[in-house]
């Protein structure tokens, strides 16, 4: 999975072969999740609260460039480094 971001210790990845509703993966230590784009909410998984809290707000604040680069994934097309937190 290409990894879009990376801060805090914390990876942000998204696969070119993914299924809807749109969103990304996170992993952060020995933890993994989901995150859900449009609803900025976890989908599946578990994150530690401040890491939890992190992810969520770096959501939302490049919730444009996340769903830009579910739509380039969806076409198979090279993803976009987005800025860390």
């Amino acid at each position: 999975m290409p990894q879009i971001s990376l801060f805090f210790g914390i990876k942000i990845t998204m696969n070119w072969n993914e299924h809807n509703p749109p969103h990304f993966h996170v992993e952060y230590a020995d933890y993994k999740a989901s995150v859900l784009i449009l609803e900025g909410v976890i989908g599946s998984g578990h994150l530690p609260n401040r890491q939890l809290k992190y992810v969520l707000t770096w959501c939302e604040l490049h919730q444009d460039e996340l769903m830009q680069n579910w739509e380039l994934s969806r076409q198979k097309q090279p993803l976009h480094e987005i800025a860390p937190l």
